[in-house]
């Protein structure tokens, strides 16, 4: 059977949680189960969230809430839940517990470092010097390329999809201190981190950009859900020989 992905909502329109549709094709032509994780204000849900998959998925997004790292808002700042926030991050850190597989995408990757510790650019114009590539690109189909990204040596994200990528763009924020334990696994030329990875844990990875949106037209983003994927059904042959 394949291993069951808990797809974490990315958030709120109107009064209707969303996940767009890319992620979970992505999760389903992976051969995972793709399973969708509503926002519930129960720690005992979570911790059944928890026990329910065997891998966990965290989407784009909103903006996150600056206090939530430490920050009071400043200008480039945009709009923000509080309740996902909370939600997502108290969910991440019960996932990390666990050391179940966790990929989280652009927001998600953002959701990752800040759970482990970490800050948030607010808006990358904030950032000094001013040399900042245009991360929000503005093309015809979200799964065009944007820009180039490096891959640090020995992350895992090398071992994945090597060492130079082209890949798609839409984020203003980035992230800025890296959390606890956090490996810088990729950046863009103008120094942004692309990826970054969790030491010690089995598969807990971070990518700024979409892969989703370029699972038909990259065998690189193919492989990297393929791992995914993978190491989730290890975790849950793991967890099976424990019940036994």
């Amino acid at each position: 059977m394949e291993p069951t992905i808990g797809i974490v909502v990315c958030g709120f329109t109107g009064n209707r949680q969303f996940v767009t549709n890319p992620y979970i094709q992505a999760v389903r032509y992976s051969k995972g189960l793709p399973v969708i994780l509503p926002l519930v204000r129960s720690d005992r849900i979570l911790d059944q969230y928890t026990g329910l998959c065997d891998g966990f998925l965290f989407c784009g997004g909103g903006d996150i809430t600056p206090l939530l790292f430490g920050e009071e808002p400043k200008k480039g700042n945009g709009k923000t839940s509080i309740t996902v926030d909370l939600f997502q991050i108290r969910l991440m850190k019960k996932i990390l517990e666990t050391g179940k597989p966790v990929f989280a995408i652009c927001r998600g990757m953002q959701i990752l470092s800040v759970a482990c510790g970490g800050s948030i650019w607010q808006d990358m114009k904030l950032i000094p010097g001013g040399n900042v590539l245009d991360h929000m690109q503005q093309s015809a189909s979200r799964s065009d390329i944007s820009h180039r990204i490096r891959t640090e040596r020995d992350s895992r994200l090398r071992q994945y999809i090597g060492s130079v990528l082209y890949v798609n763009s839409f984020h203003h924020q980035s992230v800025n201190a890296p959390g606890k334990d956090m490996l810088v696994s990729a950046r863009a030329q103008d120094g942004t981190i692309e990826g970054i990875e969790l030491t010690g844990h089995p598969f807990a990875i971070g990518v700024q950009w979409h892969p989703e949106c370029m699972y038909r037209s990259s065998p690189e983003m193919r492989s990297l859900f393929h791992e995914f994927i993978s190491h989730s059904f290890i975790k849950r042959g793991t967890a099976g020989h424990n019940n036994d």
